[in-house]
């Protein structure tokens, strides 16, 4: 089941891997279109991202590869587990993604998807460059660094 932040935030899925791949710029908060299975499976916390990313596609912005899994008692109505969702955002965010993707170096990945306080589905965005192999060789490098200054603090203590 899903688990329910501090924050109002009942999270339902997170790219994990999205902070280990790339560099994360700009965070936006995005409504998500969904039909009602959709949205039943996502209350059961049946979704993965580890697949997914956003793009633009006619001036809009959409989700795609996000896996929602079928809802059990669906029958016909069921929705597509992997189709591509439209992102609900502000025009002048739109533009600022759109304009950030077409100059290059950039990709729009999903870090989480969640029911804020209001049980509304949103689905964190970020701007992000993707880390070279030596990035993310120094990012482990300096996660193990901290663990292990963390380890000697409780033991000086």
């Amino acid at each position: 089941m899903a688990a329910r932040k501090s924050d109002g935030r009942k999270m339902v899925a997170q790219n994990r891997k999205a902070r280990h791949n790339y560099h994360i710029a700009d965070r936006f908060e995005a409504g998500i279109a969904l039909t009602g299975t959709e949205v039943k499976s996502l209350r059961q916390g049946r979704a993965s991202m580890g697949e997914a990313y956003a793009m633009e596609r006619g001036g809009e912005i959409f989700l795609i590869n996000a896996h929602i899994a079928e809802y059990d008692a669906g029958g016909r109505l069921n929705h597509v587990p992997t189709r591509a969702r439209k992102l609900l955002l502000k025009k002048r965010e739109i533009r600022k993604l759109i304009g950030n993707l077409r100059r290059g170096g950039m990709t729009l990945v999903p870090l989480s998807l969640y029911f804020n306080e209001r049980g509304r589905a949103k689905v964190e965005i970020a701007m992000a460059t993707g880390k070279r192999k030596y990035d993310k060789r120094a990012s482990e490098k300096e996660r193990d660094w901290k663990r292990n200054k963390q380890r000697l603090m409780r033991a000086d203590n």
